[in-house]
Parts: structure tokens; C-alpha cells; sequence
């Protein structure tokens, strides 16, 4: 049964640590943070999560797109574990939209981004995957790629004026919409 994990805030340095990549995909540990990882972003309302933001120093992020009250028109996708992922094409084009972070409760800020974004990564079976991303998806692999860079979001605010906390992104931004 997975574990929900606490969630690694601001100001924790392996949050700016670069990860490791992971040698054994099926060592137990692995699979089990995968599992873990999986259960912590529903839980907490994400649509992703980087395994630093639990603490730990490897090379896998968890997509796991869906509306929430975090984001509301979020498309649905299964979850995805993704090990050792790489981005290996990126458009041209960049969007700039807004962002939050597990990590960085309660803040939201404007944050470019490339519109699409070819990857490649192992699955949790061992399988060698190349994929396409396209606009939120893309985002959201983006910033949970810098998770394993060492790099926050607040890193890539263009317009510290553009931050916001999420109760006014709320009532301004989603309510709106």
C-alpha cells in the first residue's frame, strides 16, 4: 500500500540539489517511492510532483494531470511515473501562464514555458518511452523537470509583480475564468 509523503517545502536544500539519476529501476525502493509519489500528488491536489519534493534525490517525476480545485480545466490523463527523463525537443514557441508548487504552498506567479516539448524516459516497467507534450502537460513535466535540476518555479518569475497568493489567484484568476 503506498504512503502519502510529506511534502518537501521551500528552503529544504534538496530542493536545489541536482538528483541522481536512478541505476535500478526495479529495486523495491524504487518502485515503492514511485507508488508513494503517485498517492502524494492525488492527495495534495497536484498534477505533478518531482521526487525531491519527498525528500528524495532521484531522477523521477510523477504527471498526473486531472481538474482540481488547484486547476480547474486541467486535462485528464493517467498518471505517468516518468525515470530518468530527458527533454530531447523543444518548439520554438513559449507561453507564459501561471504556476504553483507543492513546495511553495500558497504562491502562484507567471512563468514561460515551451508549448511543446519532445521527451524520452523509462517507465516504471523498464521501458524505453518517447513522447510528445503539448500545453499544460508540457508545462507541468517543465516544472517537475526542474525539480530534478534544482531549479524552483520562483527561479523563472519574469515579473515579480506577476506573483500572487493562491487565495487571490483563486478569487481573480479562476473565478474569472
Amino acid at each position: 500500500m503506498a504512503d502519502i509523503l510529506a511534502v518537501t517545502q521551500l528552503g529544504n536544500p534538496v530542493l536545489r540539489d541536482h538528483a541522481q539519476p536512478v541505476a535500478n529501476i526495479w529495486e523495491p525502493r524504487i518502485q515503492s517511492l514511485i507508488d508513494d509519489l503517485m498517492a502524494t500528488v492525488i492527495e495534495k491536489n497536484g498534477v505533478g510532483i518531482a521526487a525531491p519534493q519527498v525528500g528524495y534525490s532521484d531522477r523521477i517525476l510523477v504527471i498526473a494531470s486531472r481538474p482540481s480545485i488547484r486547476y480547474p480545466a486541467a486535462p485528464e490523463m493517467e498518471p505517468t511515473a516518468m525515470i530518468n527523463p530527458k527533454i530531447i525537443g523543444k518548439s520554438d514557441e513559449m507561453v507564459a501562464d501561471w504556476e504553483g508548487c507543492l513546495s511553495v504552498p500558497g504562491i502562484r506567479g507567471i512563468v514561460n514555458r515551451y508549448q511543446a516539448i519532445e521527451v524520452e524516459y523509462t517507465s516504471r516497467d523498464g521501458h524505453l518511452e518517447h513522447r510528445e507534450l503539448t500545453g499544460f502537460v508540457a508545462r507541468i513535466f517543465q516544472h517537475e523537470y526542474d525539480h530534478l535540476e534544482g531549479i524552483i518555479f520562483l527561479d523563472r518569475v519574469a515579473d515579480s509583480h506577476s506573483m500572487m497568493t493562491e487565495d487571490e489567484y483563486q478569487k481573480r484568476i479562476v473565478f474569472q475564468s
